[in-house]
């Protein structure tokens, strides 16, 4: 595990969420990167029940449960403006029991699916987010794998995002600033896909129980 920047990008001018995928996977196989398998990241949004807000009318916290198939063994829960606490894959069947507590917003679930590509000492995956049957958006994750310690190594791997992104390239991600010189780990790359998938689910305007 190595410091991991996650992106959006745009789907090409004249072009569908697929061919532009399949325009950035042509450029890394230009540049030499070679496929390593496939990967997927989930998001399922829980909203605090109404049982359990009071009488105050006060506004419920989201809780997002993600998953990675880079560590098939971790469920993430991700809360609202909080920490990030991992647990293992059975943290999904207490999350039926807390029904009374957390309930699952309907047709939340986003996912993003696509190629792991490697490139010396860079993991790329580029994959389509999904959410139902309909493509949504383009994610791009990119990890350096020798390093631990996002400060020092980002302007290495915003070089290399430059390669492949050109004009697209994103910038620093939040969390390299919160973290600056701890040891970088998976909680920072699940909190960087869950901030791309409610940006996406926002620009789509999707109508979803819970989320604002």
């Amino acid at each position: 595990m190595g410091v991991t920047c996650v992106s959006q990008m745009p789907v090409a001018e004249g072009k569908s969420v697929q061919q532009t995928v399949e325009l950035l996977t042509r450029k890394l196989e230009m540049l030499g990167a070679e496929k390593q398998g496939t990967f997927c990241v989930d998001c399922e949004t829980y909203h605090t029940a109404a049982s359990t807000l009071g009488s105050q009318g006060q506004a419920g916290k989201l809780m997002y449960v993600m998953h990675n198939s880079e560590y098939p063994l971790s469920c993430f829960a991700l809360f609202e403006n909080g920490p990030c606490l991992i647990a293992d894959t059975n943290f999904d069947v207490l999350m039926v029991k807390l029904k009374g507590f957390f309930q699952s917003a309907k047709a939340s679930k986003i996912e993003t699916r696509g190629t792991r590509y490697q490139y010396c000492d860079f993991l790329v995956k580029v994959g389509t987010v999904t959410m139902g049957p309909s493509a949504r958006g383009i994610s791009v994750e990119v990890e350096y794998g020798p390093c631990v310690v996002a400060s020092d190594c980002w302007s290495l791997l915003l070089e290399f995002l430059q390669s492949f992104l050109g004009s697209h390239t994103p910038g620093i991600p939040a969390v390299f600033g919160n973290r600056h010189d701890a040891v970088y780990g998976p909680a920072d790359t699940m909190v960087q896909y869950m901030e791309l998938f409610n940006k996406i689910r926002k620009q789509q305007q999707v109508p979803v129980a819970g989320i604002r």
